[in-house]
């Protein structure tokens, strides 16, 4: 049996894009190494993601989520037993946007291409199905909210 976890955060003010990519290095390390997959999402300061792996692996990982002083307000959406994995194959996948450096039709693109991922991606449990429910809310906000 495989336990999911979904959890939302927010970014502190001062993470920067460098933090961000220490972060994807360091979990794709340990991820790999206690057999964890998942999908992590970083979009307007706001990281949400989900979790894959033994029960207690996931656990004892959260926990280290929850006291990594580079985010807070640390919120557990769901949890709980499915039969398969629904990021098998994934790694860490990042793109460190700056709605402020970029060109509209690019961020509008990269919107547009995360849409279409959670429409296109199985979903075979509630964990799953509130990851990618919380993702669109996320991305389609909008601006400062």
């Amino acid at each position: 049996m495989i336990h999911t976890l979904t959890y939302e955060s927010t970014a502190i003010k001062e993470l920067t894009n460098a933090d961000v990519e220490t972060i994807l290095e360091t979990a794709k390390i340990f991820n790999g190494q206690n057999n964890i997959t998942g999908c992590l999402i970083f979009y307007k300061r706001r990281f949400i993601q989900i979790l894959e792996g033994d029960k207690e692996e996931v656990r004892t990982l959260f926990e280290k989520v929850k006291k990594d002083k580079r985010h807070k307000k640390v919120y557990l959406l769901s949890e709980g037993p499915t039969d398969q994995r629904n990021f098998q194959s994934w790694g860490m996948v990042y793109y460190p946007i700056d709605e402020n450096d970029l060109n509209k039709n690019e961020y509008e693109q990269f919107k547009r291409n995360l849409l279409l991922l959670a429409d296109l991606t199985s979903h075979s449990n509630q964990t799953a199905i509130l990851f990618w429910k919380r993702m669109k809310l996320l991305i389609t906000d909008p601006p400062n909210a």
